[in-house]
C-alpha cells in the first residue's frame, strides 16, 4: 500500500489517502494539512498503525497512446 496526498480546488489544504496496489482508496483523512509533507507523514503513521497486508493485484498498465483495435 502507499500514501498519497491530494488537494482539490474546494479545499484549502492537503489530505492523505491510503491506496492499495490496485489503485483503490482504503482510507482518507478528514483533516486538512497545510503541506504535502505533513499530510503524507500523518498518512504514513496511519498506515503503520493499520498494520495490514496488501493482497490486491496491481491494475494493468495501459498506455494512453495505444488504441483498442
Amino acid at each position: 500500500m502507499d500514501v498519497v496526498a491530494i488537494s482539490t480546488p474546494q479545499d484549502a489544504g492537503w489530505r492523505w489517502r491510503i491506496v492499495n496496489y490496485a489503485g483503490e482508496v482504503i482510507e482518507e483523512s478528514h483533516s486538512l494539512f497545510s503541506s504535502i509533507r505533513s499530510a503524507v507523514a500523518e498518512g504514513a503513521q496511519r498506515l503503520h498503525e493499520m498494520n495490514v497486508a496488501d493482497v490486491s493485484r496491481p491494475a494493468p498498465h495501459r498506455s494512453p497512446y495505444l488504441r483498442g483495435r
